[in-house]
This record gives structure tokens, C-alpha cells and sequence, in this order.
């Protein structure tokens, strides 16, 4: 009896779990139901919940939808927006009260302890309602019919964007019945209400649409004519993942997107300053950059007379003496709003938010004075700097600067004193932070915390030297939103130098972490190398900061990641048709023979792989990470090192065994990559029936059976050239020939690829090292060397 007794309660417990499950992951509310401040609705496939939240700091309770972060762990990132609809937006609940349900009359209300408040707009007469959260994000109150089934659509959050476009939603006008699809800037982060900035979009009499941003009902910023797919004053930059549309017709008129990756985490949001931003931080496109400026899409502001265009005010943190005027709550201003009051009136000299919560903000006139300070308890109050105080502040560095290039000098002589004595590896170390002084030219910014220096690269072309203040603050000291992803070199982030670099351009930040032991050679390496080359298959380097122990590298950033993350991907692969892997094939091939044959130095890369060869926005392969890059003389044609650098599945047998690199070297791991994006398989992971146990053994094995086109069909399907893909497989084999001797230079690589008339050799047995027994030492030997096998995800 006590063994069945244990057995009820085991079965009781266990039904007991499984009605809690299914209650905690619902995502229908049905008529009568109530959902309580703490309980939640989660979409079928866990992308979006719906639930009482804070927003910020606020202590203010709303209801909203937001991405359900928790189920995606691959995606997630810190701090990101992921509210991206809000029910109450103007109507906050004071406590924890709140309770959403559909009344008697099928309307969803949120009741409280003072009230309560209706959601949806009234509908006609229904019966056996409920409200359900779609994996869209659309939270929808619908009539079913007896069976279940969905009979009609009464109301639905899509209606009534707040300040959010989520695929699938609309942005223009419904005629019939009149309905405009717009969004709302929330006030602050810790704010949702009704802000001063809206986005619409108008027609012209000849059909073609624009976006409209309006600040306090003044047109702010346009995009231009819709032409061709895209507006004209907006740039998408993650385009490769978007399908916008803009549609007219008898009832409606409006503009709309997809997502090629369906599970994408995206929506548009249009953020306090007017700029419209990914909520993942990238910012396509807006107008937070409008305020008295004469940026493409900015209708011109008229300033004050009393105000001059050089007038700038700068974010510190500290106090300010004298009382200023407050503006409360009622205002609804937002910082931008505060920042405009202030320069409207001429005597105003500072303007901050008036308390944590961000509800209010304050103006003060002449006569207050200013103290900086970095108190936990000091706010962040945003100063009038004049042009003529600017120089007085800039003349103490300025000095300091010239004193620091005399001492640069003196080191250099003494460096160059003492060459004899010191390795040369750690003499050009040295040299080199010298070379970066003595021509570095001090200029300064229109922020004080926006410093750069200049270092010439070449006639015409400029590598620049930032300080590490300036990279801090455009990073918001290397915020978690920035980041992209961690490699053996360290951190790597991106950020716009709106204002330091021409036209606000998007950069990635290598920065060489301090637990790094090898990072340091590569990166001085890097700079030496990079900065002398430029082609159009190579990443640029944009520049570098070297300032105590912070070392870090500036390159352009490559909006569509590594290859890699396309071609071994299940869902990305399908975005690389055949023309495109054509051109990238070509893309790498020219980046290398430039690095071989025609840049100034004769440079053996040593690292060549998929995850090192990035796509720009429109698709083109540039080659990245120079960090264990050799540069050979004219007359030299191979070299040979006991420390053995580079990724195992790409490195050319007499490499991995004898440590012996030459050019050919990159030409077997050219060949390696070629096949790889043939097959969209790697080559150090493959897996097959047959007897080979590599992606170089298998295109070997279909090759001697006559069976070339099986390496690409999984991956191309049917849609290619033929003759393209067996010339490529053809070349590819030939790379990867046992003996260097018996690889093609690059010279003859890009003509074999590009010219089908060429005759072709037949390949010799390729390298099957990877099939051998290596000794386990050595294995262990690639493993420890290989700095990059942590490879960067995104730059």
C-alpha cells in the first residue's frame, strides 16, 4: 500500500508540473481569462511574449510585447530594445495591480486599483472571443466560430504601431476606413509615452512615396522618392536581410518589409532623437543627425540669431551652481527637446534631466557656473563649450603634445643606439610606436573627448591614430551593444565615428586583450603590413590607438560578416546563388595575387580561411587578419619557422609537418576554400559514407570517378554553370596538390578561373595529410599555435 501510495503522489506531482508548464508558456487569452502583473503570454514558437513590464528605471508598470530573449540565447544581446509595442503607453499603472482581460463587450481593458483603461478600440458585437500573441509579434483579438477556427479579426496591436516596425507591419494609410499606420518616438528609455517625433509616409501626385519624420508637427527629415527597391536618401546597411515594399492600391498605401532569415531578430525602431535604429543598435537610417545640419533628407532648422553654428554643448558630469529653470512632467520633453528649448533662449548655457527617472529636464541661464565631477551622484548636465574657450582648453595638450614629439625624437635615437644589442623582432616593435609619433600630427575635434591624431601612409591616403578617450566614448566604453564577438586577438566592436571620420563611417575595433600573450607581435605586425597595401579585396585598415597598455586596430566594417557564416550555414547558404560564390571566388583570388605579385611587399598571408575572408554590403570578399602575415624579399621563396600559426584543414602538408611557407602555401589554402564554398562543406570537419575523410579526399575521389558536379549539387542545387563549377573543381584540385612545385602561382589561378579558353593541367594526387597519422605532439603543437581557431563571428 505505501509503494501505490508513493505512486499517486509521483503522478499527482508530475500532472501537477505539466499543468503549470502549459500555463506558463500560453499565448491565447480567452474571454474571462485574466492575466495578472507577473503572469505572461508567450508566442507558439517562444519569439515574443507579452507581459507587465518597467521600462528603465521607472517604476511605472505598462503592458507590452517584447522579444522573449530568453529562448534566444544565440541572438541575445545585452541591453538591447526589446520592447516593441505598448498598450498603455500614455496611461501608466502606479503599482502592481494591473490585470488585462476581455470584457463583456469583447473589448481588451486593463483594469488596476484607480481604474481601468480599454486597449482595443470598441467592436461590433461577438462571441467566443480571445486574444492571441502570434509569433509576428501581433497581438490579436478575434470572434471563432464553434469548432475553434478564427472567424474574424476584431482588433489587432499591428493597427496601432507605438514606436516600432516589425515585419509585416504597415506604415502608411488605410482609406477605407480612414487609418494611418504611423510610429511615435517614445520621451526617454525610461519613458514610453507619446515623444516628440513621428514617422509617416506621403504620396506624390505621381504615385511615388517618402518618408516623413515630423518633430511637434514640423516636417523634420525625408528620405526622398521611393526608386527602384529604396528611398533615396536611406541606406540600408544590413540590406542583405531585408525585402522592403512599398504598395498602392484602391484601399491602401503603404510600406512594409521581410526577412530573408525568417528568425532574424529585427524591428525599426524610431528612437528619442528622431533616428531611426535597428533595435539590435545598427542605425539604417533617421534623422538624429538633423538638428541645424545640412544632411541629405534635413529639412534646414532656422537657428537663432543669438546662436552660432560652431555652438556646441558637451555631455559632463558634475553640477551646476544657481537654480534653473524647470520644466515637469507635464511638458512630455524628451533631452532633444530640452537641448532645442535651451538654444532657443540666448542666455541659456547648460540644460540635464531634472531627476533619475528622466521625467523632467532643467534649462540654466548666465550666472550659474559649472563643476565637473565624477561622484556617483554627479548627473551628466550637457555644457555650452564656445569656440574661444575650446582653444584655451586645447592649448595645454597642444603644448604637451610638441614636448612628447621632442622625447619621441630622443627615443628614437637612443632606439636606433641600441639596435645592435636587441632582437630585430623587438627593435622594430619599438620602432615602430617611434615611426607613429614622430610623424603624427595632434588635430583637434569638435569635442574634447573626440581626439585623433594622423599618421601618413602614403600620398593621398591617411592611417589615423585615435586616442583611446575617443574610442571610449563612441563605444560608450566598449558597451556589451557594440560588441561582436571574441577571437583569440580579443574583442572585437563595432561603432559609427560619426564626427571624426568623413560621413559618419561604420568601423570594427580589434581590441588586443591583455590576457593575450601572442597578440601583441600580431598586432604590430598587422599595422606594418596593412598599412602599405591597398586593394579592393583587402580590408582597409582605417587606423589604430596605441596608448599605454590599450592596443587596438580600426578597420571598415563589413556589413554581411565572414564567408563562413553564408556558405556552412542551412538557412544562409540558400542567399549565395551561384554568380555570387563566382565572384567572391574571383574576389579572393585577385586579393591574393595583389599580395603575391603586384603590392609592394611580397606578402605570404599564412592564415588564409573562410572565417578570414569578409563581405561587404555588396557582397565582395575582402581578406582580413594579417596578424601572422609573412612579407618575403624579391629574391627569397621560402622561409621556415619551429612556431607553426594558422587554422588545421587549411595549412599545406609541409607547413603543418616541417613548419617550410611559401606563396603556395596561400595557394593551398585558397584551393581548400574554393572547394568549400563549391560544396558547402569544411574541409576539416567532413563527414562521408565513402573512404574519404576530408572535403580535399572526396573531390579527389569524384574526380577520378568522373563525377566532378555531386561536390556542388548539395549546395547549388541546379542552378549554375556547369562548365564554371568543373573548371573551378579543376583549379581547386590543382591547389591542393601535395608538392608546392606542382600548385599554380595566383598569376595563373585568376587566369584559369576567368578565362574558360585556357587549357588547364590535369592535378596530381593532392594532399591527403590530414589523413595521416600525425604525431600526437604535433596535433597538439596546431592546437595550441592556432590563434585564430577562436574565430570572430561578426566584424
Amino acid at each position: 500500500m505505501a509503494t501505490k501510495g508513493r505512486a499517486l503522489i509521483m503522478l499527482i506531482l508530475f500532472s501537477f508540473f505539466l499543468i503549470r508548464h502549459s500555463q506558463s508558456e500560453k499565448d491565447v487569452l480567452a474571454q474571462g481569462q485574466k492575466l495578472r502583473d507577473g503572469e505572461h503570454l508567450v508566442s507558439a514558437e517562444d519569439r515574443f511574449r507579452l507581459e507587465f513590464f518597467s521600462p528603465g528605471t521607472s517604476r511605472n508598470r505598462y503592458v507590452g510585447i517584447s522579444y522573449n530573449l530568453v529562448n534566444d540565447a544565440a541572438e541575445l544581446v545585452a541591453n538591447i530594445k526589446k520592447v516593441v509595442w505598448v498598450a498603455n503607453r500614455n496611461n501608466p499603472i502606479a503599482d502592481n495591480s494591473g490585470i488585462l482581460m476581455i470584457d463583456e463587450s469583447c473589448r481588451l481593458i486593463i483594469s488596476y486599483s484607480g481604474g481601468s483603461l480599454i486597449v482595443s478600440d470598441s467592436v461590433q458585437a461577438a462571441n467566443n472571443t480571445s486574444a492571441m500573441l502570434l509569433d509576428s509579434g501581433n497581438f490579436v483579438l478575434r470572434e471563432l466560430n464553434s469548432d475553434g477556427s478564427k472567424q474574424q479579426i476584431l482588433w489587432q496591436s499591428f493597427d496601432y504601431p507605438t514606436d516600432t516596425l516589425l515585419p509585416g507591419m504597415k506604415l502608411g494609410v488605410n482609406f477605407k476606413p480612414m487609418h494611418v499606420w504611423s510610429l511615435t518616438s517614445w520621451i526617454s528609455e525610461n519613458i514610453p509615452a507619446e515623444g516628440s517625433f513621428t514617422l509617416t509616409t506621403a504620396y506624390n501626385m505621381n504615385g511615388t512615396s517618402q518618408l516623413i519624420i515630423w518633430w511637434k508637427g514640423n516636417a523634420y527629415w525625408t528620405s526622398g522618392n521611393w526608386q527602384d527597391g529604396r528611398y533615396e536618401f536611406v541606406r540600408f546597411y544590413n540590406y542583405g536581410n531585408y525585402k522592403f515594399s512599398s504598395i498602392t492600391h484602391e484601399n491602401e498605401s503603404y510600406l512594409t518589409y521581410s526577412l530573408y532569415k525568417k528568425y532574424s531578430l529585427s524591428g525599426l525602431m524610431l528612437d528619442p532623437t528622431g533616428q531611426i535604429v535597428e533595435i539590435t543598435g545598427l542605425a539604417p537610417f533617421g534623422a538624429g543627425a538633423c538638428s541645424y545640419n545640412s544632411n541629405p533628407g534635413c529639412i534646414k532648422q532656422q537657428l537663432p540669431e543669438c546662436r552660432k553654428p560652431n555652438d556646441r554643448f558637451e555631455r559632463i558630469k558634475g553640477a551646476m551652481s544657481g537654480e534653473g529653470f524647470n520644466f515637469d512632467g507635464n511638458y512630455n520633453l524628451s533631452l532633444f527637446d530640452c537641448r532645442v528649448k535651451c538654444l532657443n533662449n540666448c542666455s541659456c548655457i547648460a540644460y540635464a534631466y531634472s531627476d533619475y527617472n528622466q521625467t523632467s529636464c532643467t534649462i540654466w541661464i548666465r550666472g550659474g557656473n559649472f563643476e565637473e565631477s565624477n561622484y556617483s551622484y554627479s548627473r551628466e548636465i550637457y555644457v555650452l563649450t564656445p569656440e574661444k574657450l575650446k582653444r584655451r582648453i586645447w592649448l595645454v595638450p597642444s603644448v604637451i603634445g610638441f614636448v612628447a614629439l621632442l622625447a619621441l625624437c630622443s627615443l628614437y635615437i637612443f632606439i636606433q643606439r641600441k639596435r645592435r644589442e636587441k632582437g630585430e623582432n623587438e627593435v622594430e616593435q619599438e620602432i615602430l610606436q617611434c615611426e607613429l609619433g614622430v610623424r603624427t600630427t595632434y588635430s583637434s575635434s569638435r569635442s574634447r573627448k573626440r581626439k585623433k591624431f594622423t599618421v601618413s601612409r602614403k600620398k593621398g591616403s591617411v592611417l589615423q591614430f585615435f586616442s583611446f578617450e575617443s574610442i571610449s566614448t563612441a563605444t560608450s566604453n566598449f558597451a556589451t551593444t557594440c560588441k561582436l564577438g571574441e577571437g583569440g586577438f580579443g574583442p572585437v566592436y563595432k561603432f559609427l565615428f560619426q564626427g571624426i571620420l568623413p560621413d559618419g563611417q561604420e568601423v570594427a575595433i580589434k581590441r588586443l586583450s591583455r590576457n593575450s600573450g601572442q597578440g601583441e607581435v600580431e598586432f604590430k605586425n598587422e599595422i606594418v603590413l596593412i598599412a602599405k597595401l591597398q586593394h579592393s579585396n583587402l580590408v582597409k585598415l582605417v587606423g589604430c590607438c596605441i596608448q599605454r597598455e590599450e592596443k587596438m586596430l580600426i578597420y571598415e566594417y563589413m556589413h554581411n560578416k565572414s564567408l563562413d557564416l553564408f556558405i556552412f550555414d542551412p538557412v544562409e547558404k540558400d542567399l549565395l546563388d551561384w554568380t555570387k560564390r563566382f565572384n567572391i571566388i574571383q574576389g579572393i583570388a585577385q586579393g591574393l595575387l595583389y599580395l603575391h605579385k603586384f603590392s609592394r611587399l611580397r606578402i605570404v598571408h599564412r592564415d588564409l580561411k573562410a572565417s578570414n575572408i569578409l563581405l561587404d554590403a555588396e557582397m565582395n570578399p575582402k581578406i582580413s587578419d594579417f596578424g601572422m602575415a609573412r612579407i618575403f624579399g624579391q629574391d627569397e621563396s621560402e622561409a621556415k619557422t619551429k612556431r607553426v600559426v594558422g587554422t588545421y584543414g587549411y595549412m599545406p602538408p609541409e607547413y603543418a609537418l616541417r613548419g617550410k611557407f611559401s606563396v603556395k602555401s596561400d595557394v593551398f589554402s585558397f584551393g581548400v576554400i574554393l572547394l568549400e564554398i563549391l560544396s558547402g562543406k569544411k574541409n576539416n570537419s567532413f563527414s562521408h559514407h565513402g573512404k574519404a575523410s576530408s572535403l580535399i579526399g572526396y573531390a579527389w575521389e569524384m574526380w577520378t570517378e568522373g563525377k566532378c558536379l555531386e561536390i556542388a549539387y548539395p549546395a547549388l542545387g541546379n542552378s549554375y554553370d556547369p562548365n564554371e563549377v568543373l573548371r573551378c573543381i579543376h583549379v581547386g584540385l590543382l591547389c591542393v596538390q601535395d608538392s608546392p612545385n606542382d600548385r599554380p602561382s595566383m598569376s595563373d589561378v585568376a587566369s584559369m578561373i576567368a578565362n574558360g579558353t585556357v587549357s588547364i593541367p590535369a592535378p596530381k594526387q593532392p594532399a591527403f595529410f590530414m589523413d595521416c597519422s600525425l604525431p600526437e605532439s604535433r596535433l597538439e603543437n596546431l592546437a595550441s599555435n592556432d590563434v585564430s581557431i577562436s574565430e570572430v563571428e561578426a566584424r
